[in-house]
C-alpha cells in the first residue's frame, strides 16, 4: 500500500498531486465533448438570430433581464405543465452566452414567443404593474424612446460567426437592410430577408412606424423565443434528438 506519510508531511507536494489528478480527470471528461458527434444535437428549425433579434438579445442582457428570468425548462412535470416542452440543448446552440439559470424572480421565458401580443409586451415593459399587478419588475419606458443603434450590426454578426454561428457573407453584407426590413415590413427587401431567415416575423413591434427603437428589438427577440422548433412533430426518442 502506498505510504501517504510523505504527502501528509509536505502540503506543497500534496497540492501538486491534487492538481495533477484533477487535471487528468478534467481532460478525460471534457476533451471528448469537442469531437464526439453524439454530443451535438441536430434539431430541425433552428436558425441564427436575425439582426433585429440579436440586437434585442443584447438589450436583454444589458438590462439584466437574465438575472430574474431563466431560459431553461427542466424535464420535471411541474415545469413542463407550466412552461411547455423541456428545453433542448440545441435551442441554445447559437447563444453566446446562453441564458440558462437557476434563479427565477419572474417566469421562465424559454417559450414566451407568441404567448402574448406585441401590445402586451409594450405595456409590460413601460409599466409592468399595469398588466401584472404583483410584478416587482422595474419599468423600461425609455426603450420605446431610444432609437436602436444599427451601424455596428455587421460587426456583431461577424463576431458571432467567429464563435461558430453560421452567418453567411450574404447575411453579413445585408445585415442592416435585413434589420430595417424586419422592423418596417413595408420597406424594400422584405422577401430577401425572409429568404435568409426562415420563420422570422416582420412587423412594427413597438407600434411606432416612424423609427426603429430598442423596444422593437427587445420585443422581436422575445417573440421568437421557443418558436423555432415544432414540438408537435418533434420525436424525443429519435437518436439525433436525444439529450
Amino acid at each position: 500500500m502506498f505510504n501517504h506519510g510523505l504527502l501528509e508531511r509536505h502540503s506543497l507536494l500534496l497540492v501538486v498531486c491534487v492538481l495533477i489528478v484533477v487535471s487528468i480527470g478534467g481532460i478525460v471528461e471534457i476533451a471528448p465533448l469537442f469531437y464526439l458527434e453524439s454530443t451535438i444535437e441536430k434539431v430541425q428549425g433552428m436558425r441564427p438570430y436575425t439582426p433585429l433579434e440579436i440586437k434585442g438579445r443584447e438589450i436583454y442582457i444589458r438590462e439584466g433581464c437574465y438575472l430574474c428570468h431563466s431560459q431553461m425548462i427542466r424535464p420535471l412535470r411541474d415545469e413542463v405543465e407550466r412552461y411547455g416542452h423541456y428545453s433542448l440543448a440545441a435551442e441554445s446552440i447559437y447563444d453566446h452566452p446562453f441564458q440558462w439559470g437557476s434563479k427565477r424572480t419572474g417566469p421562465d421565458l424559454a417559450r414566451v414567443g407568441g404567448k402574448y401580443s406585441d401590445e402586451w409586451h409594450r405595456a409590460h415593459l413601460v409599466d409592468p404593474r399595469s398588466v401584472v399587478p404583483e410584478s416587482v419588475m422595474p419599468p423600461y419606458k425609455f426603450l420605446e424612446q431610444t432609437e436602436l443603434r444599427i451601424d455596428d450590426i455587421e460587426d456583431t454578426l461577424k463576431s458571432n460567426r467567429v464563435v461558430g454561428v453560421p452567418y453567411s457573407e450574404d447575411m453579413i453584407k445585408n445585415a442592416k437592410a435585413d434589420l430595417i426590413a424586419q422592423a418596417t415590413p413595408d420597406a424594400d427587401g422584405l422577401s430577401a430577408f425572409q429568404g435568409r431567415y426562415k420563420k422570422a416575423e416582420a412587423r412594427d413591434f413597438d407600434g411606432d412606424p416612424a423609427k426603429i427603437t430598442e423596444m422593437d428589438a427587445l420585443i422581436a427577440y422575445m417573440q421568437m423565443l421557443g418558436t423555432l422548433v415544432d414540438f408537435k412533430t418533434y420525436q424525443a426518442d429519435a437518436p439525433e434528438n436525444r439529450r
